[in-house]
């Protein structure tokens, strides 16, 4: 049942204020035209010499930020100002739940505990893991050995793991909560594509994580040219009993066949133009959320040789190193704007911090149905046009874009 939306936040603050019986608090999602300052915010109460404060931990789309407060009533008043859609609130011995709607009113789900739960208020708490070291789908894949333990040699493949379920189960809570994503049922399960698959570290991983850490049902198919990929991955998810869910079958990113669309498309370092079949598929199936981690930049840094260079932005492509740089930015930037061009809002960030692998880009798109802007238009326009380029994305969703 509906009441004023003021009224339920009031009520949240002083749950929130109450660090007796405080657990932690998550703000998330927008209200529809509005734009919070943060992506998601994070509070619990931790135990300072100072005495108990209240940590707030806010997400941008690149890191978390985390200050304490002894008095933090300014600071949550701040947070209760911005137009988060959903307020998620959890004491010892209730949960509550608080979506904003259209009409400034919250519907609010209440359940009691079927324990009460003591709130943990330690400050130094260890980064924690979404899948851990001794995970079966880690050892089957050979990051972690036979004792459960990451091997020496695949921490950075474990760290890229890590971040990108990290990144992707953001993307599903931002993009559910913003209703731009259906909630998965069992006997609907969310269909999930992962285009260029190879082997299938960050699939078997997602499908894991999302399966039976976050109980997510999911559907999900792992689509790769080489049949030797299929053959490995399909025995690889017989092993982990996961076929039902988890299925491989072999073709191409731009002509694949599959029995229904997917509504979330995974493009994980599928080299040069690959990046750019994956998200053309993504469109035509218009799906609901598309994540790209782009790897080389060949064919527009091919483009910048041949083309003269804008007057005064030389010194972008006289070196080979600059311009392979300068490529890789500009490539992303096309592809964000013509992916903005046919409905889609995106964001570029990083999921991997660079000094662990130069792949770290990726593309977060959310399917609006929006038409674009005049000045997307016009911005789109200038770049191609300033750079003499032809991107390859816009040659494939030529008849989405005229």
């Amino acid at each position: 049942m509906a009441e004023p939306l003021l009224r339920a936040l009031n009520r949240m603050r002083g749950l929130i204020l109450d660090d007796t019986v405080l657990v932690r608090a998550v703000a998330s999602g927008r209200k529809k035209g509005e734009q919070p300052k943060w992506r998601r915010v994070e509070m619990r109460y931790v135990d300072l010499k100072a005495g108990r404060h209240l940590q707030i931990t806010a997400y941008d789309d690149t890191q978390a930020h985390t200050s304490n407060h002894l008095d933090p009533r300014e600071a949550l008043d701040d947070l209760l100002d911005e137009p988060f859609a959903n307020w998620h609130v959890e004491t010892t011995t209730e949960t509550h739940q608080v979506q904003a709607t259209k009409k400034l009113e919250a519907i609010v789900h209440t359940a009691a505990r079927a324990e009460a739960q003591e709130p943990d208020r330690g400050h130094d708490k260890p980064k924690e893991r979404l899948l851990p070291e001794d995970d079966p789908v880690l050892v089957a894949l050979g990051i972690s050995d036979q004792q459960g333990r990451v091997k020496p040699s695949r921490q950075a493949k474990y760290r890229q793991v890590e971040e990108f379920l990290r990144a992707l189960s953001a993307a599903l809570d931002d993009a559910m909560d913003g209703g731009k994503l259906r909630r998965p049922t069992p006997e609907d399960p969310l269909r999930i594509v992962d285009l260029g698959c190879g082997n299938a570290y960050l699939t078997f991983a997602a499908h894991a994580y999302l399966s039976r850490v976050r109980g997510i049902a999911v559907r999900l198919t792992g689509v790769d040219v080489k049949t030797q990929s299929y053959d490995h991955n399909t025995v690889l998810a017989a092993e982990l009993d996961a076929s039902a869910e988890l299925v491989f079958v072999v073709g191409g990113i731009g002509d694949v066949q599959l029995a229904e669309a997917p509504e979330v498309v995974l493009a994980l370092h599928a080299c040069d133009t690959a990046t750019d079949d994956a998200l053309a598929r993504a469109v035509e199936w218009r799906s609901a959320l598309v994540l790209a981690a782009p790897c080389c930049h060949h064919d527009v840094s091919a483009q910048l040789r041949r083309s003269p260079t804008p007057k005064a932005y030389s010194m972008l492509t006289r070196d080979g190193i600059l311009r392979e740089r300068f490529a890789d930015t500009l490539t992303d930037a096309l592809r964000a704007s013509i992916l903005r061009l046919v409905g889609y809002r995106v964001e570029v960030m990083e999921f991997v911090e660079s000094q662990h692998t130069p792949r770290n880009t990726l593309l977060r798109a959310v399917r609006t149905g929006n038409p674009p802007t005049d000045k997307a238009r016009e911005e789109y326009a200038g770049l191609v046009e300033a750079w003499r380029l032809q991107p390859r994305l816009a040659e494939l969703l030529e008849s989405e874009l005229t």
